[in-house]
């Protein structure tokens, strides 16, 4: 008898636990995701671009090889009423004679819709666009990561080039919409 008794009591708990039990249920969740718009030029530091002497009379200086030690790495967020962005350089100041010229590669890492580079411009103190169309994106950090850029120096008129010795070009970027 004991035993039935405890049969039927196991039993009734085990029936009441299906009828009772929550299968499901749900929590508020508050989301936050704040506009960005950041843009950094990787790694830090001055590049050194030096014109080299003819070592023969009559031959003209010798033009540096291109620089590509440069990337720049961006994140970009934006509200859904919000337009892509772009990244532009200028130069200050302008040296006579020689032309400095400037190309993005494509992204490398990073995710998102990335920029497109432009072809190559040469800069000048009035600022042009460099990568266009950047959207809600990353590049990743550090140097390997974004877009790498092909600096070049170039003689445009001989008559106008003048001896210099380490003479500061500030290249500027902004990130803007």
């Amino acid at each position: 008898m004991m035993s039935f008794i405890k049969f039927n009591i196991l039993t009734c708990l085990i029936l009441s636990c299906g009828v009772f039990s929550q299968t499901s249920g749900n929590a508020d969740i508050s989301l936050t995701l704040p506009s960005v718009t950041l843009m950094d030029v990787e790694p830090s530091g001055t590049i050194a671009m030096n014109y080299t002497a003819p070592t023969e009379a009559g031959n003209p200086v010798t033009t540096p090889a291109a620089n590509t030690t440069k990337w720049i790495n961006y994140t970009s967020a934006y509200p859904t009423t919000g337009v892509s962005r772009r990244i532009t350089a200028s130069i200050n100041p302008v040296i006579p004679g020689i032309d400095i010229r400037i190309q993005a590669l494509a992204a490398s890492g990073g995710g998102g819709t990335l920029g497109t580079p432009t072809a190559q411009i040469t800069l000048g103190t009035t600022a042009q666009n460099i990568i266009t169309g950047i959207g809600r994106s990353f590049t990743g950090n550090g140097n390997t990561n974004g877009h790498r850029l092909t600096i070049t120096l170039t003689t445009n008129t001989y008559a106008n080039i003048t001896a210099r010795n380490s003479t500061p070009v500030i290249i500027t970027y902004t990130i803007t919409e």
